[in-house]
Formats: C-alpha cells, sequence, structure tokens
C-alpha cells in the first residue's frame, strides 16, 4: 500500500510476499469510487475538526453491503483490513454521521443524488464506447432489468405467554424501489 490523497489507499501488485485478498470486490468499488471522483458533496455534513468525512463514511457502508454486511455495525470488516480500505470509522461515528445526514435528508438525498449523477456521468464518459448509454436514444434506449430478490423475516418471540408473538413474512425488495420493502 503506498499513500493516497484519495479516500482509499493505492494498492499496488507486489509478488514478493504471500497475501492473498478475501475481499477484491470491496477493492474494485473502492477503485471505481476513485476514478468516478465523488467526494465534495457531502462537505457540508462534515464538521470542522472531524477525522472522517460523510462521504467517506457512506461509501465505506455501500462497500460493506456490497461485501454480504446487512447493518451499520458491519463495516468493522473493512475496519480488520485498513491496508486495503484506509482509516474506517467507529461504529458510533457511522451512527452520528447517518443521524447528521437524516437530520437534513432531503439536502442530503438531494447532494448524494447529484454526486451519484456526476460520477455516473464522468465513468460514462470514461467508458467512451464501451458505456451503457453509447448509441442510445428514444428509439433504442437503455433498458435495465431489475430483479426482485426475496427477503424472509422471522421472531421467534420474546417473553412468554400471550406477548411472545411467533411471526413469519416473505417480502420481495425491489431495488428500483428504493430499498422498499413489498409484502408478498
Amino acid at each position: 500500500m503506498s499513500n493516497s490523497t484519495g479516500f482509499y489507499p493505492r494498492l499496488r501488485v507486489d509478488t514478493t510476499s504471500s497475501g492473498a485478498v478475501g475481499q477484491a470486490g470491496g477493492v474494485l468499488l473502492t477503485e471505481t469510487v476513485a476514478a468516478a471522483g465523488l467526494g465534495p458533496a457531502l462537505a457540508p455534513w462534515r464538521k470542522p475538526l472531524a477525522v472522517h468525512d460523510p462521504a467517506k463514511v457512506l461509501m465505506d457502508l455501500a462497500v460493506t453491503l456490497a461485501l454480504g454486511g446487512d447493518c451499520l455495525a458491519d463495516v468493522a470488516v473493512l475496519r480488520g483490513e485498513p491496508g486495503l480500505y484506509g482509516l474506517v470509522t467507529s461504529d458510533p461515528t457511522v451512527s452520528r454521521t447517518i443521524a447528521a445526514l437524516a437530520a437534513d435528508a432531503p439536502a442530503a438525498l438531494a447532494a448524494i443524488n447529484t454526486a451519484r449523477a456526476t460520477a455516473r456521468a464522468r465513468v460514462w464518459t470514461l467508458a467512451g464506447v464501451h458505456a451503457p448509454d453509447h448509441d442510445t436514444d428514444a428509439a433504442k434506449p437503455l433498458v435495465v432489468d431489475l430483479d426482485a430478490t426475496l427477503v424472509t423475516s422471522h421472531s421467534t418471540g420474546i417473553g412468554t405467554g400471550s406477548e411472545a408473538a411467533n411471526w413469519c413474512v416473505t417480502c420481495a425488495y425491489r431495488p428500483s424501489s428504493r430499498g422498499v420493502l413489498f409484502k408478498v
């Protein structure tokens, strides 16, 4: 690893050691983040003396989800690999960052959506003829096919007697619905 001015360390290939990377997909995402130029969108939410940038915290959470995490605390997976992911914030700082963004949700979501649109445009421009939107127009639109994923939630009940309700529900997670679960 060598130092980087970006959110994540710049990696290099080293054939002298026998280290293995079990999270190569996460590294691919961090390299995509570096190429896309994400970052300054959430600067208004950064505290004056803060060590962690809110955009880095959100990107770490996105990488955590991509690696199979399902809660904020799963960012510890990244924290365990500082050579790959750099300095990763603590769980309380993740919670405070999310709370700060949620306190001004419309503005935070607008900033995130603007940053995503800018990053997408930059990446697709860099991709040139290999970009998903290359040669698309009204006659030949870009078609994105999204499938739903079934999610089963189950409770074994807490307590005793009638208050120990057990339930099981199946929902369809549709990425196009921005994370809304639909009961099936």
